[in-house]
């Protein structure tokens, strides 16, 4: 009964920025920690950022830091990326990902997915 949605995605030069947006649906819903993974065809699907709703600490990902930043609007069930200066190794399939226990992880260990958005970046 939860739902993950993520839009924003698209093709964008070395360089530019892209907000992505993921809204969280469901009376189940309870994203105590919110986090945003992504994947290349042929590699393992990375972590790149999460958030704990609860204390607003947020985590990244050493190849993202200072460039990204997750950030989250409680009230409306949303959580955001927003990706500066985004370089071609930036390009992935976006995943947004909720997690109910208030423990940061940033393995696999999430309880609900967003089905994607397909962020590309040109050089």
């Amino acid at each position: 009964q939860v739902e993950l949605v993520e839009s924003g995605g698209g093709l964008v030069q070395a360089g530019d920025s892209l907000r992505l947006s993921c809204a969280a649906s469901g009376r189940t819903f309870s994203g105590n920690v919110m986090g945003w993974f992504r994947q290349v065809p042929g590699k393992e699907r990375e972590f790149v950022a999460a958030i704990s709703r609860t204390g607003g600490r947020t985590y990244y990902t050493d190849s993202v830091k200072g460039r990204f930043t997750i950030s989250t609007d409680n009230a409306k069930n949303m959580v955001y990326l927003q990706m500066n200066s985004l370089k071609p190794e930036d390009t992935a399939v976006y995943y947004c990902a909720a997690r109910n226990s208030m423990v940061v992880v940033i393995t696999q260990e999430y309880d609900y997915w967003g089905q994607g958005t397909q962020v590309t970046v040109s050089s």
